[in-house]
């Protein structure tokens, strides 16, 4: 019998990762399980140029940065899921910094995650309303390959637009 009793679903807030969110939502439901979404920030302190330019400008130091980046990272992953939604599958916020496969990976391995579900081809997208892009990661795409080979579990990638299995 196939239990999923830990769903990881890694964001970066595109289309795609929304997608993927709406499987993870469902699988726990029917499986009476838990999902952990997890968003990964780049560290600043290596990469200071994943922040871009407005960081910069704004003269915040690189732990200011990481702070208000994970802030509005938390915000945007609450607005995936409703508080009943968050309440009644158990939903876990997570961000980490880093290199997304190393993070992603690590938490899987560390949770003992029972299934990833994760969008392919997603991009970085707009904080909403601050006028301050998110940092931009890698291609989903490559970052999903990579998941794929290495996790400790069984992948479920998607796409969007593509055939849906879930209903609206």
């Amino acid at each position: 019998m196939i239990t999923l009793k830990k769903i990881l679903v890694p964001t970066d807030f595109s289309e795609t990762s929304k997608v993927a969110v709406t499987y993870a939502r469902e699988l726990a439901s029917t499986y009476h399980g838990s999902v952990h979404v997890v968003h990964v920030l780049p560290d600043a302190s290596v990469q200071p140029w994943a922040f871009g330019v407005e960081a910069e400008v704004m003269g915040l130091s690189t732990p200011e940065r990481e702070k208000r980046w994970k802030e509005r990272a938390h915000e945007q992953m609450k607005q995936l899921f409703t508080e009943a939604e968050r309440q009644e599958l158990d939903v876990r916020l997570v961000t980490q910094v880093g290199h997304p496969v190393q993070q992603i990976l690590q938490y899987a391995k560390d949770q003992a995650v029972d299934l990833i579900v994760m969008g392919t081809h997603g991009r970085g997208t707009p904080a909403p309303t601050s006028g301050i892009a998110f940092p931009r990661n890698p291609p989903m795409g490559s970052v999903a390959e990579r998941v794929v080979r290495q996790a400790p579990c069984p992948v479920l990638t998607v796409r969007h637009p593509e055939h849906e299995f879930v209903a609206p």
